[in-house]
């Protein structure tokens, strides 16, 4: 795994040994990041399930004025921190090991990009998407990433994208209302 633009372009990430965790492939972060490049640039950024940092370290790269990381598994934010180190990141970034909803729950910032890409199997999509409307800014967007096309409503927002890359659906909302 490697980050695809911008200032740590081309440098490799520490990865997850086995199958249990799936990062985002380089060609779907980079899709994605081809969407957000005018938004990016200093953009403050919640990758809320970080996992091995990627997608925030890739938003770093490209010009956001501020990343948090959250990850509830201590793995992850372990990886995350070699990965940090090792690219040598001094832009201005925070690394929370949180459970999501608790994240969500008591921040204070809001965010212009809120990431999220649970684990799959558990399903938590929608109810992360809801519970992020508080922590996102008023033009912000956020992104969800899962297995399958998201096809419902949440209140207060608007879907206004969909994007399938392989196996994975990035699905964009805005808040607003139909």
């Amino acid at each position: 795994m490697r980050i695809v633009g911008g200032k740590y372009k081309g440098r490799v990430l520490e990865e997850f040994k086995g199958s249990d965790i799936r990062p985002t492939s380089d060609k779907a972060r980079e899709s994605l990041y081809n969407i957000l490049q005018f938004r990016i640039a200093g953009a403050s950024f919640l990758d809320l399930f970080c996992g091995t940092g990627a997608m925030g370290i890739e938003a770093l790269s490209r010009g956001a004025s501020k990343v948090t990381f959250n990850d509830i598994d201590r793995k992850s934010i372990a990886l995350l921190k070699s990965n940090l180190q090792k690219l040598k990141v001094d832009e201005q970034y925070s690394v929370f090991n949180y459970d999501a909803f608790r994240l969500l729950k008591t921040t204070c910032e809001k965010f212009d990009i809120i990431y999220i890409d649970p684990p799959y199997a558990l399903n938590l999509g929608a109810s992360v998407v809801e519970h992020s409307i508080n922590a996102l800014a008023p033009h912000g967007l956020i992104i969800l990433e899962d297995e399958k096309a998201f096809d419902g409503e949440i209140k207060g927002l608007i879907k206004t994208d969909c994007r399938k890359y392989g196996r994975i659906h990035l699905t964009f909302f805005q808040k607003g209302e139909r």
